[in-house]
């Protein structure tokens, strides 16, 4: 939940930090940047965040459990917001693969700020042993055979132009949940034109085929690359499309 600019709290008559601070935590929340469920940074962090104090930012935690927008447990507080998110993602849906596994199939993700996978960076303009956002997906049948297994490397770009993609840096160590699924939204709401590129090839000796997805914005730079590896004997990879009407 990085802080790409200073946040401007905006004096209002009568009303305190704390809730200013609460409603500004919940329009992050309605924005998609912590979805449902997902557990939020600890306070100190939120308290760096909003460039206040963390009795402030445990205050305003207090006013949004009081209003069911948040849930407490022993892990910490999580986002329970009602309802779907604000908006549907894409059918192009991120990352590749990732939302037709099939009925049972179990997934997870996790994200890392680490030197992206070989062959990652020279696509992105990486430079060599440069840290990335790196996104890992896998999927699995509910009798826990592997399906899917996906790696996404994040440009520079991306995270410069992306502000919901800059917030994770901070919290890329690889073991929470990390809910990207809106990642190609984000891009659009950020004004930038998505192409992508997708090849598929066999993998040899293996019933496997890996297919390999690179994005780049409208100025052709480069924003992601995703290696789905998928068993295409147990699986099937589905593609959406949606042509425009004639005007």
């Amino acid at each position: 939940m990085a802080r790409t600019t200073p946040h401007d709290h905006p004096a209002t008559e009568g009303e305190p930090l704390y809730r200013r601070i609460a409603t500004e935590l919940l329009g992050e929340l309605r924005g998609g940047t912590i979805p449902p469920g997902e557990r939020l940074p600890g306070e100190r962090r939120l308290a760096e965040h909003f460039g206040v104090s963390r009795e402030t930012v445990r205050q305003a935690l207090q006013v949004l459990r009081r209003d069911g927008m948040l849930a407490t447990d022993r892990r910490g507080s999580h986002a329970a917001l009602p309802g779907p998110p604000v908006e549907t993602p894409a059918s192009a849906g991120f990352p590749v693969g990732a939302h037709s596994a099939g009925p049972g199939a179990v997934s997870r993700a996790t994200v890392t700020w680490e030197t992206p996978p070989p062959g990652h960076a020279e696509a992105l303009l990486v430079a060599p042993a440069r840290p990335a956002l790196v996104h890992r997906y896998w999927s699995s049948s509910a009798d826990g055979r592997d399906l899917r297994t996906a790696v996404t490397t994040f440009s520079a770009v991306a995270l410069a132009e992306v502000e919901e993609l800059a917030r994770y840096r901070d919290r890329a160590d690889g073991t929470g949940a990390a809910e990207l699924r809106r990642a190609y939204d984000w891009m659009r709401r950020a004004g930038l034109t998505l192409h992508h590129r997708d090849t598929i090839r066999r993998i040899a000796g293996t019933p496997s085929v890996r297919v390999t997805r690179r994005v780049h914005d409208q100025y052709a730079r480069p924003l992601e690359i995703t290696e789905l590896v998928m068993d295409a004997q147990q699986d099937a990879l589905v593609y959406e499309f949606t042509v425009p009407a004639a005007v």
